[in-house]
Formats: structure tokens, sequence, C-alpha cells
């Protein structure tokens, strides 16, 4: 018993030290970005690919990491997603030009698209019902302490060495994750499963790819050009032509049918707007301390510290907030006060006024883990343990769409407008709609999906 106590906790402890990797290249990059902007050459557009295109292919194949875990297993998979993570970050570093790496972080993403639901599922796994809460809550409060660092090492990485540093430290990290792996964890029992689902996951990648390409691209070369409107439209019916297949099809890449559930769906909306909202603060908050403050990178990645530095402390809150009164209560609470943080965000910007631009930011960043949480731990319970490795993919899949889409609609408001109190009005705007929206689908009582009881 004591040894399974012990092994479970190193698992647990692994998995949340890569999260906080992850999380962290997020917020480093946001803060180095107008830094390797300049010292590549890269343009507006160029610069925000950097972000978009690891947010892609994340969105893009964290389902199919998932499906792949149920499938095959999930050690080596993990273990392999390391070390691919590890080695892109290396390349990054020593990138030279925008395309090289853009390059890396495309090929970062399809790494962390591998870890990234797999390390939930081994969390979820490890743990018991009555405690998965809890462990959830300590695996986001070990990755959100990395968040938490992620602006001021981006920041004195940036000022006092070299903003390649932000992508060499993570290798290390990498390689310790992966032997905790290797050694503590072993997969449990699997059924046989179908052939996998490859032309979901065309459909899945190709729309995807598509879409994001039309909406980052429309502002540049223009919304009425046929090489931005061809690839919307396309990108648009594959992906619901996706939605109609994989309701038909035996072994779906994503069980749509999951989503007749209420809280499912809405759990998957609510953790799709905290990823929105983490891009819109860290990427375009960082550009706007730097642009419009005149800040350093390291002052830039300080004044950013009242979002990162709560949800270490809230994370384990929402888990046992989760445990007690279940999704409804602590989530909406969780939007609602993520949307009063971004109106104070763009109040503060339209007028210049930083107290108020603070004050948003530590308003959203302690919100922010009631957004992911309760969430998570919704859609984990909702399925079978067979399909845990599914409901990972897909909730994370929401997680990583929000980021992807994020930052598509934010730098397309961006380049619209030039106001960076625009893209917090339109993040908050989105906020509403997703509030509006869990008040009515989110039930009382959390109940398994239609179909997988």
């Amino acid at each position: 018993m004591r040894k399974e106590t012990n092994r479970r906790w190193w698992v647990l402890g692994a998995m949340g030290a890569i999260l906080g990797v992850i999380l962290l290249d997020e917020t480093v990059v946001g803060v180095a970005l107008p830094t390797i902007q300049k010292e590549i050459g890269l343009s507006d557009l160029g610069a925000h690919w950097v972000v978009s295109i690891y947010l892609l292919v994340l969105a893009a194949l964290a389902g199919a990491a998932g499906r792949l875990g149920d499938t095959i297993g999930t050690r080596a998979l993990v273990v392999i997603g390391l070390l691919l993570f590890g080695v892109s970050s290396l390349a990054a570093g020593f990138a030279n030009s925008g395309t090289a790496i853009i390059l890396a972080r495309a090929l970062q993403g399809v790494g962390a698209a591998i870890i990234f639901p797999l390390s939930l599922v081994l969390v979820s796994m490890s743990f018991e019902e009555r405690e998965r809460g809890m462990a959830l809550g300590i695996y986001g409060a070990i990755g959100t302490s990395f968040l938490a660092l992620g602006p001021v090492v981006g920041g004195l990485l940036t000022d006092y060495l070299s903003w390649r540093w932000i992508f060499w430290i993570n290798p290390p990290i990498v390689l310790i994750v992966a032997l905790v792996t290797w050694v503590f964890w072993r997969d449990p029992p699997h059924r046989d499963e179908p052939s996998f689902d490859w032309p979901g996951l065309f459909l899945l990648v190709g729309g995807l790819a598509l879409t994001v390409f039309g909406i980052m691209e429309g502002p540049e070369r223009g919304w009425g050009e046929t090489d931005v409107i061809g690839p919307l439209v396309l990108g648009v019916l594959m992906l619901g032509l996706l939605v109609v297949m994989e309701l038909r099809v035996s072994a779906p890449l994503i069980a749509m049918r999951l989503f007749s559930n209420g809280t499912f769906a809405a759990s998957n909306m609510i953790v799709l707007l905290a990823q929105f909202v983490k891009i819109a603060t860290f990427v375009f908050g960082a550009m706007y301390f730097q642009k419009v403050s005149g800040l350093s990178p390291l002052m830039a990645g300080v004044a950013l510290l009242p979002a990162v530095v709560p949800p270490v402390l809230t994370a384990t809150i929402a888990g046992k907030a989760a445990d007690t009164y279940g999704t409804r209560i602590p989530s909406l609470l969780g939007v609602l006060g993520t949307l009063v943080g971004l109106v104070a965000m763009a109040v503060g910007m339209a007028m210049s006024t930083n107290i108020l631009v603070y004050a948003g930011l530590l308003f959203s960043g302690i919100a922010i883990s009631f957004l992911f949480v309760p969430p998570q731990r919704a859609v984990m319970m909702a399925v079978r343990p067979e399909m845990q490795g599914q409901a990972g993919g897909i909730v994370l899949s929401s997680q990583l769409l929000g980021g992807t889409f994020g930052m598509a609609i934010c730098s397309t408001t961006y380049a619209m407008s030039g106001s960076f109190a625009a893209v917090f009005w339109v993040t908050a705007a989105f906020s509403a709609v997703i509030l509006a929206y869990a008040y009515l689908a989110l039930a009382q009582n959390e109940a398994p999906a239609a179909g997988e009881t």
C-alpha cells in the first residue's frame, strides 16, 4: 500500500512539473516575443505565428494523443513526447530565421500534444474519485507555480542572457520527468481497440489549419482575397464534415456523443475560454507593457505577476471547492470574476490608467483556476475509466483550441484596430457569452455523458 502511495505521488509530481514546463513556455515566449521579433527580423504577423503554430499543432493533435493512449498505452507514448519536446526546444533556441523557429515551435507542439492530455490522464487514473479534485488541484498548482515564474524568468533571460535560453531551460526538466515516468508508471490493462480514425485526424488537422490561417492572414492579405476566403470556407466545411463523420464511425477520434451531456459540453467551453484569456493576457498584455508603457522585458514580466501568482494559491482551493460543491457554482464564479478582470484591463488600457490594468490582472488571476480545475474534474468524471484518454484529449483540445483561436482573433483584432484595449474588449465579450451558456447548460449534479455510463 505504501509503495502504491509513493508511486502515485511521484507520478503526480512529475506530471505537474511537465505541465509547468509547457505553461512556462507560454509565458516566457510572450514576454520575449518583441525581442525575438527584432533580432530575427520578423513582421508582426510572423511573430504571432511563433505563438500560433505551437498552439495550432497542440490543438490539432491533443485529441489524437489521448486516443492513442487509450489504444496502445501511455508510458512509452509520454516518454516519446517528452524527448521530442526536449529536442525541438533545443532547435528553437538555435534558430536564426523565422522559418527555423516556426518549424521548431511546430515540433514542440507535436511533443506537447502527446504530453499534455496524457499527463492529465496519469494524474486522474492514479487517484480515486474522492481524491481526484485534490490531486488535480495539486497538479494545477505545481504547473501554475512554473507559470508564475514564467514572465520574470523570461524577462531575466531575455535581458541578461538571451531569449534563446527560454527554450534551452526545457531539456533538463524533460529528461528527469521522462525517467520518473518510465520508472514509476505502469499502464493498466486496456481493451482491444478498432483501427485508428485517420480520416478524422485529417479533417481535424486540415480544418483547424485552414481556418486559423484564414483568420490570421485576413488583415494583411485582405478579407476579400481568394487566398483568405478559400481557406476559411474549406476549413469550416472540413470541421463540419468532421462532426458529422465522428457521430457515425464506431471508434471516433473525438467522441462527439459525449457533448450531449450539458455539463461535459459547458465544461469544455469554459476551459476553452480560460486559454483564450491566458493568450490575451500573457501575449498581448506583455506586448502592451513593452510597446505602450515602455517597459523592458523583465519589467513587463514583473507587471504580469498579478495574473500569474494567484493561481499558485487558488488551484488547490478550486479543486477542494469542486469536490465540495460540484462544478456549477465554482465555474460560474470563475467566469464572472474573469469577466470583471478583463473589463477592468480594457478600461485601464483605453484610459492609459495602469492601476486599473493591474487590478484587472489580479482579479483575473484569482479567478482563472476556477475555469480550469472544476471543469476538468467534471469532464474526467463523466466517462468510464477506459475512456479517460479520450476525455483528457477532448478537454485539452478544447483548452488549446481556446489558445489557437484566441491568438488568431486577438491578432486580427489588434491588426485591424491597433488597440490593445480592443483585444481585451473582444475577450471580455466572449467571456460574457460563455457565462450565459454555462449558466444554462451546467447541471446542478454531474451525470455521466450519454452513452458512456
